[in-house]
């Protein structure tokens, strides 16, 4: 049956009128949205969703907060949201689908991202965690190194990707994983940040085994399965939903509350970054739009270049409005948080985090390229290890 945008707040009145939040358990509403279609709406039906509009979303999400709904604690969860729910839902199997994406999005699983190695960052095609079968069919070994790996302490699986066949060109030995964080052989160790705290980490994979039931995607195929997740993390990252959401709102307010610390260059500086933040948030509606139809593009590179550049610029922007008060910090104190706050901190911290925009989710200068190759046609580097096998690859 098909639901336009009144059926769809009616559904909603509908679901709210039966699961009063004030009374029914936490746990129990979440899966009951989630069951209703109306946790993630353009996802299929039996999926959280009701095949419907991305655009309607946040209508939906605006009705459950105003009537005091429970969360799904999507600050804890954004790789899980963002990244793996995207990507299982285009390349998972239907068993798959139905185990994984249901927990995911009531956060009764957290996820992280097992991708980046010490010797494989930004160029994450030269990964060299190996994964092999035992037999036909059988489970997979998987040992080796990750690193930069956000919220692994709080996360109970993770989306992997190993090297399967050493035998062929790095792009193409490649095979995507869903592991499981508890299991035997998985260790993971704090990285302390400029910060002061540790929400990243390296994890050591010690003779995991993964069923081939865990296998995303066909073997071998992990490449254009990662470049998948990816492109949604990227999006994940550079866009803010709301206008003066995220940096661009915390230092609007500051201006908007201090008009003593006002100066003509600092006025031109953040009305020129305020109408930046803007287009990009307009644009990445509409790279989200083609997200939603199954159309994951560099243009996320974009996006997220974007981002990191306006947030480095506005941290420093901030800390100079503020004068002797941006150099206060409040808490050097070694934590390992279960999300990032941005908006909740001090200038102090937000400068200092700000530093990592431009590395994490793939370094600017990396996604520069994948702009002038992908969306600007413009020629490639030169790339002599293309069609060389892996395992014959300089170490």
């Amino acid at each position: 049956m098909s639901i336009d945008e009144h059926g769809l707040r009616r559904r909603v009145e509908e679901f709210l009128a039966a699961h009063d939040p004030a009374t029914t358990e936490r746990l129990e509403f979440l899966r009951a949205r989630y069951d209703a279609g109306l946790a993630w709406v353009n996802y299929p039906e039996g999926h959280g969703g009701l095949g419907l509009p991305r655009a309607w979303q946040p209508a939906v999400d605006a009705m459950f907060d105003a009537a005091g709904a429970p969360d799904n604690n999507r600050g804890a969860n954004g790789i899980g949201l963002g990244m793996a729910a995207p990507t299982i839902l285009r390349f998972g199997t239907d068993e798959q689908k139905q185990r994984f994406l249901r927990p995911l999005w009531t956060g009764e699983e957290v996820w992280c991202q097992l991708f980046s190695e010490p010797g494989a960052g930004s160029d994450l095609a030269a990964l060299g965690t190996r994964a092999v079968q035992e037999g036909d069919g059988g489970d997979w070994i998987v040992n080796g190194q990750k690193v930069w790996t956000s919220g692994a302490h709080n996360a109970r699986l993770a989306i992997l990707v190993a090297r399967t066949d050493p035998d062929l060109p790095k792009h193409q030995g490649i095979t995507y994983f869903l592991c499981d964080m508890t299991d035997p052989g998985v260790e993971v160790r704090p990285l302390r940040q400029i910060t002061g705290e540790a929400e990243f980490n390296e994890v050591f994979l010690t003779d995991v085994r993964i069923p081939d039931a865990q296998r995303l995607g066909e073997v071998g195929q992990g490449w254009a399965v990662a470049n998948a997740t990816l492109s949604n993390e990227r999006v994940s990252i550079g866009g803010n939903a709301v206008r003066e959401g995220g940096m661009i709102g915390v230092v609007a307010q500051t201006w908007r509350d201090h008009p003593e610390l006002r100066t003509p260059e600092l006025h031109d500086r953040l009305v020129r970054l305020w109408v930046e933040a803007e287009v990009s948030r307009l644009t990445g509606q509409r790279v989200r739009q083609k997200l939603a139809q199954g159309q994951p593009g560099a243009e996320g590179a974009a996006l997220k270049v974007t981002f990191a550049r306006i947030a480095q610029q506005l941290s420093g922007l901030e800390l100079e409005l503020l004068g002797e008060d941006g150099l206060r910090y409040s808490d050097w104190t070694m934590v390992r948080p279960d999300h990032v706050d941005f908006t909740g901190r001090d200038a102090g911290y937000r400068y200092l985090r700000a530093k990592g925009n431009s590395i994490e989710g793939g370094t600017s200068e990396i996604l520069r390229n994948i702009m002038a190759e992908r969306v600007l046609g413009l020629p490639s580097e030169p790339r002599v290890d293309k069609d060389v096998p892996w395992k014959d690859l300089a170490k």
